[in-house]
């Protein structure tokens, strides 16, 4: 782990975006109609640059909480998986709109981890991704949370959307991840706790050092926290990818990052090695 300020080269043709819960829902529970709009306003303005953009959502739990009126994610595991089809159905319905408004078509797809895990199935998703990129169409990616489970030797669940965002990128062959989340970046302590916590700019290596570092909880909507955006760091700096964190509260701040402005914390190798990525370098 370092915090050299250096110049960030962020040349990115295929670009996925994950954005957090608590970007989508306020505190008060209600929907950030807002952000989704900015949201869909940048994405699409990437797509008419000729990037290839794939957005990994969260947001169906807590778009269901707010349909049924709910303030508390409930118990069971059914009664949470009925909340995510309700809240699923909602958030996409929304996002069509926004997206529909700018002229950006939308496609969906609802994972769970076996669908990587078994090499035709594998290839049947990839394919898909890369159908969709190729028509220049977004796809908007999210965890079937409806019927996803975890138990035994039967494990469906990727277990949060910061693990979801990094496999896709890894599967996809994307050179960059951005994620959007309720915090500036990745600190040397706690900011909410501290307040001469200083953020760290640059991450080129993830130790148990970095770790230690992290907190272990999110926010009552969503279910990641710092630790699971580490993991996905890291996974990615070994595959020789990149990574910027970045609070999601303008989503508009993707753009200060693919133009290189030291926002967030960047992610990446010391030494990047050119790799073949469907025609980029």
């Amino acid at each position: 782990m370092q915090d050299e300020q250096l110049n960030r080269n962020i040349d990115a043709n295929r670009i996925v975006v994950k954005i957090g819960t608590s970007s989508l829902i306020y505190p008060s529970g209600e929907i950030n109609l807002r952000n989704i709009d900015q949201l869909a306003f940048v994405l699409s303005s990437l797509c008419n640059q000729g990037k290839q953009v794939i957005l990994v959502s969260s947001g169906a739990i807590g778009v269901g909480l707010n349909q049924l009126s709910l303030t508390e994610r409930p118990a069971s595991i059914a009664a949470q998986q009925a909340l995510a089809s309700i809240g699923q159905s909602k958030l996409i319905m929304m996002f069509s709109q926004r997206f529909e408004h700018y002229g950006q078509k939308i496609g969906q797809l609802l994972l769970t981890h076996d669908v990587f895990d078994y090499p035709q199935s594998r290839q049947n998703v990839l394919n898909t991704f890369d159908e969709l990129l190729q028509q220049r169409i977004i796809p908007v990616v999210n965890e079937n949370d409806s019927v996803a489970v975890d138990e035994l030797d039967h494990k469906t669940r990727f277990g949060d959307n910061d693990q979801l965002s990094a496999i896709v990128t890894s599967r996809t062959n994307s050179d960059l991840l951005i994620m959007l989340s309720d915090i500036d970046g990745f600190y040397d302590m706690n900011p909410l706790k501290n307040p001469e916590a200083a953020l760290i700019s640059q991450v080129s290596q993830i130790n148990q050092e970095t770790f230690n570092l992290a907190g272990d909880k999110g926010s009552r909507f969503g279910t990641g926290g710092m630790v699971t955006k580490l993991l996905a760091a890291e996974r990615l700096i070994n595959e020789n990818r990149q990574m910027v964190l970045a609070n999601g509260r303008d989503p508009r701040v993707i753009f200060n990052i693919l133009d290189g402005e030291p926002v967030g914390t960047w992610f990446t190798a010391l030494q990047r090695k050119e790799i073949s990525s469907h025609g980029q370098s």
